[in-house]
């Protein structure tokens, strides 16, 4: 019988075993990524003072009227382009990036690419 390989467990192995490496601070905070189906969310975390800093998504109602229509990665591009603006508002300028064990390619990229073009330096 061929057992059918569990990609989430893999993802969430990856995500362990980097977030014992890497972590947020007050003046590094740590922007973290999680990709559902058909969303993308993104948030900048201190994790020394367990506090969301900034966060974003594409259920927000602002973003959700700007990616009405789009594909997905143009919406993760437009989601982490406003994250970036949100977090230099309120003087984050630069982070440390986690994917959550998520491939580097796609929406992940994407955001992330967003982010640096909103400002964001990782």
């Amino acid at each position: 019988m061929i057992k059918k390989l569990d990609k989430n467990n893999d993802r969430i192995a990856r995500h362990l075993r980097v977030r014992e490496k890497i972590s947020g601070t007050t003046s590094v905070p740590r922007l973290n990524v999680y990709r559902s189906a058909s969303n993308i969310y993104a948030q900048i975390v201190d994790d020394l003072n367990a506090h969301t800093l900034v966060s974003s998504n594409t259920l927000q109602k602002e973003i959700a009227e700007l990616v009405s229509g789009k594909t997905n990665c143009e919406a993760a591009f437009i989601t982490g382009k406003i994250l970036a603006e949100k977090a230099i508002k309120n003087g984050i300028k630069k982070v440390v990036f986690d994917r959550s064990g998520y491939i580097y390619t796609g929406r992940v990229k994407n955001l992330a690419e967003g982010a640096r073009e909103g400002g964001l330096e990782f």
